[in-house]
């Protein structure tokens, strides 16, 4: 990453905290590729709180210039009067992913809304937060039409689609991922929404190891599909994904719908399109949802995909 760019960094927070959001969002997007110099950083506003993450450690004087600009922005009447309460500046790429707290002070637990639904973050404790701003668009599509459906949610982390489904009058969703602590984080996620829990299922499993579970449980109108690129014994992207498409007729009602997702910037949609067609045809591949607009990326292909098919 270049210092020189910093320059750029600067003058983009400066206009986005003049009209901060209403909402979690993010403000700075590097990862996009569009801001040369900035590939390896990112902002977010967290309902006050606004972190920036490094995703890759820069250079002594990059990381030098940027604690300079961050503690000008800090001073600024523009700051003061965005509502921010906190300045925080992780290290990804360092061990246990450390935080800095350059202004102000850090909540550890912080709720955040978005679509008018609240969930609650964990700042400084872990690599991710608790909610990927990018699948903004995907939870909508899932709270539009999910009305009436029975849902499972693989991979379901702290059920954030689970959410959604229920706010949009979802009969049932079976959540299930490995990480029991993130399904609980997920369960505090409906309690803030005050859903009713005997609609939701929690199942803390290895997917490969629990179809029969899957299948008792089922059939299911919507199956949201939302693996990590990786996952240490057990799963890689490009191997497994297609264990799980081969399953998918048996677990689908009649007229079912899949939303099959991918975020690994070296995997197009054609993978899913032609892992598809390969392994469970009866599904027709429909579209592609867009990505917000604030996750710009110079790829096409490079950000999240996020992929409709429909038993036809």
């Amino acid at each position: 990453m270049e210092p020189s760019a910093l320059i750029n960094l600067e003058q983009h927070l400066m206009a986005e905290l003049a009209t901060p959001p209403n909402e979690v969002r993010r403000l700075f997007h590097g990862r996009g590729r569009c801001w040369p110099g900035l590939e390896q950083l990112t902002v977010d506003w967290l309902s006050g709180q606004v972190l920036v993450s490094l995703f890759k450690e820069p250079s002594e004087e990059f990381l030098a210039q940027l604690h300079r600009i961050l503690e000008t922005l800090s001073a600024t009447p523009v700051w003061q009067q965005s509502g921010a309460t906190s300045l925080l500046l992780q290290h990804r790429d360092r061990q246990g992913s450390p935080m800095e707290v350059l202004w102000g002070e850090s909540r550890e637990y912080q709720d955040v809304v978005e679509n008018g639904l609240t969930f609650k973050l964990d700042l400084g404790r872990k690599q991710n937060n608790g909610l990927f701003l990018d699948m903004r668009y995907g939870r909508d599509w899932v709270m539009r039409h999910a009305e009436g459906k029975r849902v499972l949610n693989l991979f379901a982390y702290t059920c954030g689609f689970s959410v959604a489904a229920i706010a949009g009058g979802a009969e049932h969703v079976v959540n299930l991922d490995m990480a029991k602590a993130a399904l609980s984080r997920g369960r505090d996620n409906h309690h803030l929404n005050k859903h009713d829990l005997s609609k939701v299922s929690f199942l803390g499993h290895e997917l490969f190891k629990s179809w029969g579970k899957v299948r008792k449980l089922g059939p299911y109108d919507l199956i949201i599909i939302d693996p990590p690129s990786f996952q240490k014994g057990s799963f890689a992207l490009t191997k497994d994904y297609q264990k799980i498409l081969r399953r998918l007729p048996e677990l689908l009602t009649e007229n079912g719908q899949v939303l099959a997702c991918v975020n690994d910037p070296g995997v197009s949609s054609s993978f899913l399109i032609e892992g598809m067609a390969a392994e469970a045809p009866e599904l027709a591949y429909q579209y592609r949802l867009e990505n917000p607009p604030e996750f710009k990326d110079i790829d096409p292909e490079g950000g999240l995909k996020v992929l409709l098919f429909e038993r036809s």
